[in-house]
């Protein structure tokens, strides 16, 4: 028996380890996956907007733009621990103030080439041309679609205390092309009320220049432009401010670019804590770089001591600013010129309270400071109100303010011995208003399909917008997630 008693200690600890084995297995089996099934988001918006500040006209003129951005989005788990996400997207917009790049094609006086932005032969082959910086031109740049791509991997530790994710994507539109990677990380302790985030971000772009026909003309042919029998504005009559015709328009500070590259690098912090039973919140902040060519080729500049140069009528010049006027067109001095580097820097935070089960207010903070001299804060209001299981109705108020870049100055007032320049609204000093609300349904059972995909939420969210310069907007989107049956 003393022989024996070892082999059957070996056998029951041999045994032991099979069920232990057997065990973990089974836990592992039935461990709950961070993604229970693949879902599918349908996403549509329209937005509209209004404006008299126009940066591709020297930061006067005609601002209306319609935009439609259909997207959809696909999250689809790999294994218990592990998600890819795949979204792809466009946004559709015509621009009154983009399509004045070209002006002169609002009157047929010009032929294109069929691949170019500017008009080329003499322009007066078919009329002396008009332009105004508030009436749309039929040109290349007056409409344009942007494609987006993005591909990103998720995947979470055995305890689903630790995240970890990679992203990869791109977009492409007429004049602009950029290609984006990066990395995140999250770390969630303290029975998960606490959770510390980390995200970095490569943005690699290029810009496919396209820049006004003016100065186009000028790049081409420099000095000779005037009365080049190749140049658009060869023949074209051009007047000072009396209507008088003179042949002195010469945008001598006007450059070619020495790169057309813009490379941005983003890292971000953000940490969340439950704070009580009815109280969460989160603080965050963020680091961006950007280098390489940060203005927009496309966007006029005047200056206040050179002499004034048109084309059209000169009757219409003293309504110039105005939208009286239909048909003169003040000529560049250059273009937008801003500095080669920028260093963006957010702080804010996330403070939400739960009021009852019915009502949820949640608020939002952020102050922004950049080396352009640009200060702001924003300050947002969300108050979720719950009806049922199903229906969520959140009135939404959002309050911005900022200060002017140090570079900013309004139409024809910048000075010609500055190193940079720029005439956009969006980076003058201004302060606006944004409301609106949200209505979204939740369907528990997943109930209404579409063949093996089953409603999951919907969401209709409406929001107008208000600027202290004169621009207002409205927007309105969906969003339909389906989850697949299985």
């Amino acid at each position: 028996m003393d022989v024996i008693k070892p082999y059957f200690l070996l056998f029951f600890f041999l045994l032991g380890g099979i069920v232990s084995a057997q065990t973990i297995d089974s836990l592992t089996q039935f461990k709950k996956k961070i993604l229970e099934s693949v879902e599918v988001d349908i996403l549509m918006s329209y937005y509209e907007q209004e404006g008299i500040h126009a940066a591709v006209s020297g930061g006067i003129g005609n601002e209306y733009l319609t935009n439609y951005a259909p997207t959809i989005v696909v999250r689809m788990p790999l294994n218990e621990d592990a998600i890819l996400t795949a979204d792809v997207g466009i946004s559709a917009y015509t621009s009154a103030s983009s399509s004045n790049g070209n002006p002169f094609n609002q009157s047929g006086a010009s032929n294109r080439d069929e691949d170019e932005e500017t008009p080329r032969g003499n322009g007066s082959s078919s009329g002396s041309p008009k332009g105004s910086p508030w009436v749309a031109s039929t040109g290349a740049s007056a409409k344009d679609v942007l494609t987006t791509v993005n591909i990103g991997y998720q995947k979470a530790s055995d305890d689903r205390n630790q995240y970890w994710g990679v992203n990869a994507g791109g977009s492409i539109e007429y004049d602009y092309s950029s290609l984006n990677f990066g990395a995140s990380f999250a770390q969630l302790w303290n029975e998960k009320n606490t959770e510390f985030t980390l995200k970095g971000q490569v943005y690699v772009d290029r810009w496919n220049p396209i820049i006004p026909t003016e100065l186009h003309e000028y790049e081409l042919f420099q000095e000779t432009f005037l009365y080049n029998p190749d140049s658009y504005f060869s023949g074209v009559s051009i007047t000072d401010d009396q209507g008088n015709s003179v042949a002195g328009y010469l945008p001598g500070n006007f450059t070619s670019y020495v790169t057309v590259k813009r490379n941005s690098f983003a890292l971000s912090l953000g940490l969340s804590q439950i704070l009580g039973p009815k109280l969460q919140g989160a603080i965050f902040a963020d680091l961006v770089v950007q280098k390489g060519l940060l203005s927009n080729p496309l966007q006029r500049v005047y200056f206040q001591d050179r002499e004034n140069f048109y084309i059209g009528n000169f009757r219409s010049i003293p309504q110039y600013t105005s939208f009286e006027n239909i048909d003169v067109f003040h000529l560049a001095d250059d273009v937008e010129r801003l500095p080669s580097q920028r260093l963006k820097i957010p702080v804010g935070g996330r403070l939400n309270y739960y009021i009852s089960e019915y009502l949820v207010l949640r608020s939002y903070a952020r102050y922004y400071s950049d080396d352009w001299g640009i200060q702001s804060k924003t300050l947002q209001f969300e108050l979720p109100i719950r009806f049922n299981l199903s229906w969520k109705f959140t009135p939404i108020y959002r309050y911005y303010d900022q200060t002017a870049a140090d570079y900013f100055g309004p139409y024809n007032t910048h000075l010609s011995s500055q190193e940079f320049y720029t005439s956009d609204y969006d980076l003058s000093d201004f302060s606006s208003h944004q409301w609106g609300a949200s209505l979204s349904y939740r369907s528990v059972l997943s109930q209404l399909k579409i063949v093996d995909f089953g409603l999951k939420s919907a969401q209709l969210r409406a929001q107008h917008y208000t600027r202290s310069d004169g621009l207002s907007s409205f927007i309105v989107s969906t969003s339909f997630k389906f989850v697949l049956d299985q």
